[in-house]
């Protein structure tokens, strides 16, 4: 069934008519940018920032839209071509990032926008990096980009629905592994060797991790609107005070130790910007460096001062992606668990389709069903792509009552889960077979695992940065000329964002990418996607750890990966003539863990039917 489309023609005229309106923007532009994210550039964002989604009807988690006088076109990338093509009605233009013959925005608005042209864009919703790389460009052909401090899409949003406030709660010692206070004392640390005075944290993710409380404002990701700004001997708050409940009040007023923090100095969160600019005002030593990322928005980095910058990813969030032992406990615990309720799902829609039809929605219901049974649940980690045949091929596919169909026994389904529970966050695909694969099924299936299988057992000395090792596990699929265009690994919070920087597994360098680190926990998820018939992925989750090598070259370490995730990879799918005798061993220990582990926790669960599938879903190869 096909997609209903939103029609947006009326809403991109009110949009152009406010573009011209120099009581609203003034001087006018020529067009306007609509970015995905919220003032933070949350990768997930709560209904009131779905702007993007709004003006477009396209509903991926990425994408930048832009509107000119005659035109509107949306950039996405390869998880969301399908979609995309599916959700825009006659009036935009699709820009499928990542293909040679698709111009980059800056391109597009160089030969778009006329002499002296502007396009203006919520500066909140733009990153400095994004902002300066686009600006120059820009400029270079006599055009400008330009700040406009209302929201054009906000002012034709008539429903727009309203900004959550929802209480703020703490998140304890025994799941975070170190006070609040602690953070604060190893971020100075890092400042004071940076020669810097001040951080300022801006992502929603950032600022839950470092006073360990936990929100509920996005959907999916444990956090809530705020803003830090650490100084030498202050904190600074930025929240909605209605959020705060007495014990977070008392968990803020709470020190111990060395710590120069004797309590947290709390303020309304529309006040960040009128308290960096008293700091920076006051900021006259030789050493006061404000240390800002150029990840923050626009609006935010302005107020600093040229001189002033230091322009460093932010120590906030490297110190996050690197777990500690209690956080690694942690997300070990929850992936067991978590195991247990994804064997429960198959082992319920491995019966059910031999006698009766399940829907795509039916399973992914299931499956929530089947985890919120399990200890410490808190909410999914994300929508459940619950995908068959063809709906694989969509990489980041959400069934709905339009294109909701039944799994059968005559396709591959394929589904991409996670849960939130307060000791980890969970994040695994499989993919499976309920009838016979066919040969070149097979053989699609087993390329992407021997590339899952080589990157978990990857050795590589420290410093070593993950594009390195994307390769790993694509080589087996390049090998048949075949290939899949999203990253091989992503970072995933402890119990936070299920998508995680600044670690990641992915083709393209960057300049600012960072090695990765003992404690950091990231995906392993190659995969193959053909349109209109079928996709593949296999994902766990893994922690870098210390690996142990005969030599050590250069007296550098080296470093591998241990997987949390335990549960079975179908072996029907499987061509073993295809697999060496390292890859068989490989696959029947990873199958002997998940029984010893998981069936032993099935069992004491009392799910004596789901260790039954666990025993005969790990049966040696």
């Amino acid at each position: 069934m096909a997609v209903a489309k939103k029609s947006t023609t009326v809403l991109l005229q009110r949009l152009r008519s406010l573009m011209k309106n120099a009581s609203i923007v003034n001087p006018v532009i020529n067009g306007y940018i609509v970015p995905s994210g919220d003032a933070h550039l949350s990768e997930y964002i709560a209904p009131c920032d779905r702007r993007r989604e709004f003006i477009s009807g396209f509903t991926g988690s990425f994408g930048i839209a832009v509107v000119t006088d005659s035109k509107a076109a949306l950039w996405t990338d390869s998880r969301y071509y399908l979609q995309a093509e599916e959700e825009l009605d006659e009036n935009w233009t699709l820009m499928k990032m990542g293909l040679p013959d698709t111009p980059t925005l800056g391109k597009w608005l160089r030969d778009e926008l006329p002499n002296d042209g502007r396009v203006g864009v919520d500066p909140f919703l733009m990153s400095q990096n994004n902002w300066q790389e686009l600006s120059d460009e820009l400029e270079l052909f006599g055009k400008s980009l330009v700040s406009v401090a209302k929201n054009l899409i906000d002012t034709i949003w008539d429903d727009r629905p309203p900004t959550p406030t929802d209480l703020i709660f703490v998140h304890p010692i025994q799941y975070a592994g170190e006070p609040w206070h602690k953070k604060i004392d190893n971020l100075r640390s890092e400042m004071a060797k940076k020669n810097s005075s001040v951080h300022v944290v801006s992502a929603l993710d950032e600022v839950a991790w470092l006073f360990n409380l936990r929100g509920s404002d996005v959907q999916f990701n444990p956090v809530f609107f705020s803003y830090a700004i650490i100084t030498m001997d202050q904190a600074f708050f930025f929240v909605d005070e209605r959020k705060l409940t007495d014990d977070v009040r008392q968990h803020l007023m709470t020190s111990a130790g060395d710590s120069h923090v004797a309590s947290v100095v709390i303020e309304p969160y529309e006040k960040v910007l009128e308290r960096l600019k008293k700091i920076v005002d006051e900021s006259t030593g030789a050493n006061d460096k404000i240390w800002i990322s150029l990840n923050i928005n626009h609006a935010i980095f302005g107020v600093v001062p040229k001189m002033k910058q230091l322009k460093l990813y932010s120590a906030v969030e490297v110190a996050k992606s690197v777990k500690n032992e209690v956080e690694v406990q942690g997300m070990k615990n929850c992936h067991i668990r978590d195991a247990v309720a994804l064997c429960e799902f198959f082992t319920w829609l491995e019966k059910e389709i031999e006698h009766r039809n399940v829907t795509e929605i039916e399973a992914a219901d299931y499956a929530e069903a089947c985890r919120k049974k399990q200890a410490l649940f808190v909410s999914l980690s994300f929508d459940t792509i619950s995908s068959s045949g063809e709906h694989g091929a969509i990489v980041h596919y959400k069934p709905t009552p339009e294109t909701n169909k039944d799994i059968t026994k005559k396709e591959i389904y394929l589904i991409d889960s996670g849960a939130q529970y307060r000791d980890g966050t969970t994040d695994v695909t499989r993919t499976v077979h309920f009838g016979t694969p066919n040969d070149y099924e097979k053989e699609c299936f087993t390329s992407v695992l021997k590339g899952h299988i080589a990157l978990d057992n990857a050795t590589f000395p420290n410093r070593t940065k993950g594009s390195s090792l994307d390769s790993m596990a694509r080589q087996y699929l390049w090998s048949l000329g075949l290939n899949y265009g999203h990253g091989t690994g992503h970072g995933v919070g402890s119990f936070l964002n299920v998508h995680e920087g600044p670690c990641g597994i992915r083709v393209d360098t960057r300049a600012d990418e960072i090695a990765l680190k003992k404690g950091m926990v990231l995906s392993d998820e190659p995969g193959y996607y053909e349109d209109g018939k079928f996709g593949v992925r296999i994902e766990n989750l893994f922690v870098v750890v210390d690996k142990q090598t005969k030599y050590n070259y250069l007296k550098t370490g080296y470093l591998g990966f241990e997987h949390v995730t335990l549960v079975p990879i179908q072996r029907k799918m499987i061509n073993k003539d295809m697999l060496t005798a390292d890859e068989v061993k490989w696959l029947n220990d990873y199958h002997k863990k998940c029984r010893d582990i998981v069936g032993s926790e099935a069992k004491r669960q009392g799910k004596n039917d789901v260790y039954d599938w666990i025993v005969k879903e790990t049966e040696a190869l």
